[in-house]
């Protein structure tokens, strides 16, 4: 069964992306633990992080390097939190966030209904941070 996040991928359910290339994108996710809550995700249905390629492994690390980066530029925060959970979906995802203090990292505080405009913003801070690093 195709995962929701090869939905998304393939256009078929909406996603806010921030970026992709040939092998990941990333995008936000919609119950964002803070403002900017990305999930970077390997175009591949890969379950189980700790059975992925090394060098696939190191390839979406530095993917979520990058989206890090990003995120602390855009939202003005010290860290950038990353959390590799895979409970929620069975697609390899890696959650990458603004993060300023340790209850940034609880999924209980998740904010289940966030505003469309909150994401959209989120979504064009990230993309503007995304350019001025290259």
């Amino acid at each position: 069964m195709t995962s929701v996040f090869s939905k998304i991928i393939n256009g078929e359910i909406p996603g806010r992306f921030v970026y992709e290339d040939d092998e990941f994108v990333a995008f936000l996710t919609i119950e964002p633990m803070t403002q900017g809550h990305t999930l970077v995700v390997p175009r591949a249905e890969i379950d189980q992080w700790q059975d992925v390629d090394a060098e696939v492994f190191a390839r979406i690390m530095a993917v979520s390097q990058r989206i890090g980066r990003a995120v602390t530029r855009a939202f003005g925060a010290k860290r950038a939190g990353l959390l590799i959970a895979g409970l929620e979906v069975p697609h390899l995802h890696v959650h990458v966030f603004p993060a300023y203090n340790l209850t940034d990292f609880g999924f209980a505080n998740v904010d289940r209904n966030p505003s469309a405009a909150s994401l959209d913003e989120a979504q064009a801070r990230i993309k503007a941070a995304l350019a001025e690093l290259d």
